[in-house]
């Protein structure tokens, strides 16, 4: 079982579900905004930072134009990232919510580094 903590950030975003959930789950559209370089290679995502840091990662569930779970090869078991579409009962606004897990005490950094990928996201899609 994981030591870290479960933890969900919500974004409101002007954008089509299909629009957004394209750039959720499509790895030349994932390397616009959450990683240098994006590729598919034996069914595991591959994801490149700065040219040498790379992560694998498989999706584990996924509706399209609903929500896509990844799971890092090297994280625990029961251990996943999320991106979910869903839409806000009260204004009827699309809202992008992330999941991710984080040990306790560094819940707040990697919020912010969600924030500043989200941003980036945005500023992709025109927001």
């Amino acid at each position: 079982m994981s030591q870290k903590q479960l933890f969900e950030l919500e974004f409101p975003v002007r954008c089509s579900p299909a629009i957004l959930f394209e750039f959720l789950s499509n790895p030349s559209s994932l390397q616009e905004w959450f990683a240098d370089k994006v590729n598919i290679v034996d069914g595991l995502y591959v994801f490149e930072w700065n040219g040498a840091n790379s992560e694998k990662a498989q999706v584990v569930e996924k509706e399209n134009g609903v929500f896509i779970r990844y799971h890092w090869l090297h994280s625990a078991k029961d251990e996943y990232f999320e991106f979910r579409i869903d839409k806000s009962e009260i204004t009827n606004q699309t809202v992008l919510i992330v999941k991710d897990f984080a040990d306790k005490k560094e819940i707040k950094d990697q919020s912010r580094l969600w924030d500043y990928q989200v941003k980036d996201l945005f500023h992709r899609l025109g927001n």
